[in-house]
């Protein structure tokens, strides 16, 4: 009984320095009570997803790669019809979080800007930030890789191209189908989802950029397919040169991937993750070009 109510009073205790260690920031408010209510009942961005969002790694203290988000989140917002405040005012809420973060944390944390449509009735956009610590779990895939079951999107590579309302290339706030792929990835055994076109070309992770290696060259799939810009992803293909290696936009057969010199997902938090499996195929890996790519990024590897 004594080891039980200790284990529960841990649990706890971890449960409420979680708590502390979470940011919440509103636009115009400032910092406030992160167990405070934050969204009206019939906020549009609850009842439809009717909004969009961004995360962003936070490394000494620092948000990386914000006006890159901010101007992909800008986009999404505009593809969504509705207006964000401006970037300078989204950038500042940014750093207000960020400086009560640091205040209470340290080591690798998460920044998500978000902003709603707003109430029903209308009104102007709810807006926020938070940020919180990045589980150790969630980064492991940097060290350890990640197999890969990959799962149809049900339409062909072009077709969100022709049809904006399917939000093709959008971070929006519903995010429901995501998440439900990533279950069902996990339930067959894997990691993570990778999305395929039903003309078999692999697109991105439900969270995440695809990259695969060809000799010298680094590839990604091209925005003209309807995936989100990956912000890592292109600042990786920018810095790539630094690395020797050249880089491509293009599409490829899953068949084609899975025979790839090495593949890997890129997102914003989790980093650069080796793929090992798709499928329960083992796919090849160069761990030297591996440590180039988190060397360009700075994500530190776990140990």
């Amino acid at each position: 009984m004594v080891l039980r109510r200790a284990l529960v009073g841990s649990r706890r205790r971890g449960e409420h320095n979680e708590r502390m260690a979470l940011v919440t920031a509103v636009l115009h408010r400032g910092v406030v009570d992160s167990d405070a209510p934050l969204l009206c009942a019939d906020d549009l961005g609850v009842l439809r997803g009717d909004g969009v969002f961004e995360t962003i790694n936070v490394r000494g203290g620092a948000a990386f790669l914000l006006s890159e988000h901010l101007d992909r989140m800008a986009n999404s917002a505009r593809r969504m019809e509705f207006e964000l405040p401006p970037k300078a005012e989204l950038a500042e809420l940014a750093e207000q979080a960020l400086v009560a973060w640091r205040e209470r944390a340290e080591g690798e944390g998460a920044l998500r800007l978000v902003a709603t449509r707003g109430r029903e009735a209308g009104g102007p956009p709810t807006v926020y930030a938070t940020v919180d610590p990045v589980p150790r779990e969630r980064i492991l895939p940097r060290r350890d890789g990640l197999r890969i079951a990959t799962a149809t999107l049900g339409v062909n590579a072009d077709a969100r191209g022709d049809a904006p309302w399917l939000l093709g290339g959008v971070k929006a706030l519903s995010y429901a189908s995501m998440m439900a792929v990533t279950r069902w990835a996990k339930a067959q055994g894997a990691d993570d989802a990778l999305w395929v076109s039903a003309d078999g070309f692999a697109l991105e992770g439900p969270t995440s950029s695809l990259l695969w290696l060809e000799g010298d060259t680094i590839c990604t799939t091209p925005t003209s397919a309807g995936i989100l810009p990956g912000t890592t992803s292109a600042y990786l293909l920018e810095q790539a040169p630094k690395a020797g290696l050249k880089t491509a936009e293009k599409l490829i057969a899953v068949g084609d991937l899975k025979n790839a010199e090495a593949a890997w997902l890129s997102s914003s938090v989790r980093g650069v993750a080796f793929i090992t499996q798709i499928d329960g195929e083992s796919v090849a890996q160069r761990p030297d070009i591996t440590a180039e790519l988190d060397k360009l990024a700075g994500f530190e590897v776990p140990s």
